[in-house]
């Protein structure tokens, strides 16, 4: 087999008695002289070549190995470890790859699965999760320790659970880092993702898996002294403290952290770091009490199909939007996240009563609507509002969200008739005027025998 090195080759056999398949990149500076980390990118979507693309910059800069493979079941945990398990064994019989140094990475589910693989596959070192939470914190062995590297948004949902995982994660003495970012975007950019392999490597070199360079060491400490003192200076102190926490575990084993550890110390005792992380802890605090709430009516109301509710849910998107639009900096960031969280927890209930035997047409109606309201602008959740009432012969309701969406600027007249169990509701002269009024020329001229 030749292997280029310097690009993504996609569509490799895992073995001949199976189709799964699996993406490699090979660093141009790959010789088969040296043993090289691998990090394994997994991706739950189907798009792992793109995935591992992302990876690319940071793996040539870094100089890693990196495998995708292709998962074959959205669902199904145990075959998809499987067949990481394989891509694993065939990529170490293929390249010669440092057994201590092999590391899972991925983003949202991904992560999550990432965070899986070294508590379920031998061998495995470390997880770097972007954007995502520990998977299932119970699966973790103490006496199969693992590198923990998390990288999310304040604004992302996923930050306040992030943080409880490190300190479960200390108490387990598992070594860990999380980096925070800007924004609420889900990639952190290719900086993050090049920090991320250098921990591992940093963490590499301070348990003896390979020789300390000194020269790396200290460029790597230089540049996230500057990182920390640019922190200071725009007045981040929460943030700056938290980096301190990080340097100190990362590079412990490898220089002496007294002067920084003290500067930590002082800046704990400053009164401006003493507000902010009050400010801080005040929101986490409500947010924790509007997510039980959430969580606690979108249980009942999906049981219960109560629609009568949905105004209460606009009420609460009305009052996160206020958050997010405010002037104080920690609510505005709990903003960010409670919209997320709420989506993802209407997106969670969809899949789960979707995917039943028997589905209740009735909590997925409601979900669909409630969709609606947490998301004005995805023209989807309108459609499928229109498509499940229209199959329960509940042209009333279609056509409220029909016009809904028209008025939202939707224009694909041909996704509007061809859409699901809408052929009678297609033909009611109600529809073709709402077609006709925002769109023009409806399919249908319907004309209405006044005798």
């Amino acid at each position: 087999m030749v292997l280029k090195k310097g690009e993504i080759i996609d569509n490799l056999s895992v073995n001949d008695s199976t189709k799964n398949s699996y993406s490699l990149y090979i660093p141009k500076t790959f010789s088969m002289d040296e043993k090289w980390p691998l990090l394994m990118i997994f991706d739950t979507e189907g798009n792992e070549k793109k995935a591992l693309s992302i990876f690319v910059l940071a793996a040539e800069k870094e100089g890693y190995v990196l495998a995708a493979p292709k998962l074959i079941d959205s669902i199904s945990l145990t075959k998809n470890m499987v067949v990481a398990g394989q891509v694993i064994q065939k990529v170490t019989s293929l390249l010669p790859i440092h057994n201590d140094r092999i590391y899972a990475a991925g983003e949202d589910s991904g992560g999550q699965f990432a965070s899986l693989v070294p508590i379920l596959i031998n061998g495995v070192n470390g997880a770097m999760s972007i954007g995502a939470s520990l998977s299932n914190s119970e699966l973790i062995n103490v006496k199969k320790p693992f590198h923990f590297i998390g990288m999310v948004s304040k604004e992302n949902f996923n930050y306040p659970f992030m943080l409880t995982d490190t300190k479960l994660l200390d108490r387990y003495k598992f070594p860990n880092q999380v980096l925070l970012f800007d924004g609420n975007g889900n990639w952190p950019g290719v900086a993050y993702l090049q920090k991320g392999m250098q921990l591992f490597t940093l963490d590499a070199m301070g348990r003896k898996w390979i020789p300390q360079d000194t020269s790396y060491i200290e460029k790597a400490y230089q540049e996230d002294l500057q990182k920390l003192n640019q922190l200071k200076s725009i007045g981040d102190l929460l943030w700056a403290e938290q980096y301190m926490t990080e340097m100190t575990s990362i590079y412990g084993a490898l220089k002496n952290m007294d002067s920084l550890r003290s500067v930590q110390r002082d800046l704990r005792r400053n009164r401006d770091y003493k507000t902010l992380k009050r400010a801080e802890n005040a929101a986490f605090l409500k947010e924790s009490m509007l997510k039980e709430d959430y969580q606690y009516y979108m249980e009942e109301d999906v049981y219960t199909h109560n629609f009568n509710n949905l105004g209460w849910w606009n009420h609460q998107m009305d009052e996160i939007e206020k958050f997010i639009s405010g002037s104080k900096p920690y609510e505005k960031q709990m903003g960010h996240r409670l919209k997320g969280f709420v989506n993802a927890l209407a997106e969670d209930n969809i899949n789960i009563i979707a995917s039943e035997k028997v589905v209740d047409e009735d909590a997925l109606a409601f979900l669909y609507m409630l969709k609606t309201i947490l998301e004005p602008d995805n023209y989807g959740y309108y459609l499928k509002t229109i498509s499940i009432s229209a199959k329960n012969d509940d042209f009333g309701t279609s056509l409220f969200y029909l016009e809904e969406l028209l008025k939202k600027g939707f224009k694909d007249k041909e996704k509007l008739y061809n859409l699901e169990n809408t052929a009678l509701f297609r033909i009611t002269p109600e529809f073709n005027e709402l077609v006709s009024k925002y769109l023009k020329d409806a399919r249908y001229d319907i004309k209405v025998d006044e005798n």
